[in-house]
């Protein structure tokens, strides 16, 4: 069973029946608003870039994984593909997480959304951020991404390994500005 998250909360990713994650899968979806003129409305196509920023203990970024690097440089972390409309249902880009394989460096991984090409927020409709167990393709928590507005970017969620080795996702929600996910380094830092 899915939790429906609000920005800011925080929930357990332990299994329902005992045992541990193994590879999980960050899946963003968005639709384009409809352009509204003269003759009706219009589809447009909105490229948003999903990232994933693997963090050390001491907040220092260990790797980046984002639609120039696809792979983390270890291979636990794989981005699979480079959606630049946002067409269709579902979800639009993903990242695979395999936990097992992360480096014990990594404590914390975090998910953000850009648009390199510079459209804004007010552009898109229906985005979130999913966190799905990839064993099982159970949903075990998605988080409605919320802001409209003329900022390009947002940092989504973390993913974060606690001092036993459990793993917890909190929704973090924040507006930011930026092309890449080095313009978004400095933001993505205060919510370690």
């Amino acid at each position: 069973m899915s939790v429906n998250m609000t920005k800011g909360q925080k929930v357990s990713l332990a299994k329902r029946g005992g045992g541990t994650l193994t590879v999980v899968r960050m899946g963003l979806g968005w639709d384009a608003a409809k352009k509204r003129g003269l003759f009706g409305s219009k589809s447009q196509s909105i490229d948003l870039d999903a990232s994933a920023l693997l963090f050390d203990a001491g907040a220092d970024l260990v790797d980046a994984v984002w639609f120039r690097q696809m792979r983390s440089k270890d291979g636990s972390v794989q981005h699979t593909g480079d959606n630049t409309t946002g067409a269709g249902d579902g979800d639009d880009e993903s990242v695979i997480v395999d936990l097992s394989r992360l480096p014990a460096a990594v404590t914390q991984i975090v998910f953000t959304v850009n648009s390199f090409t510079g459209q804004d927020f007010s552009q898109i409709e229906n985005a979130f951020c999913r966190l799905v167990d990839e064993t099982t393709n159970e949903e075990l928590a998605r988080y409605e991404l919320s802001g409209s507005g003329r900022h390009n970017a947002q940092i989504m969620a973390k993913v974060t390994r606690g001092k036993a080795g459990e793993w917890s996702m909190t929704a973090i929600g924040a507006i930011a500005t930026g092309r890449t996910f080095q313009d978004l380094l400095p933001a993505t830092v205060g919510h370690l």
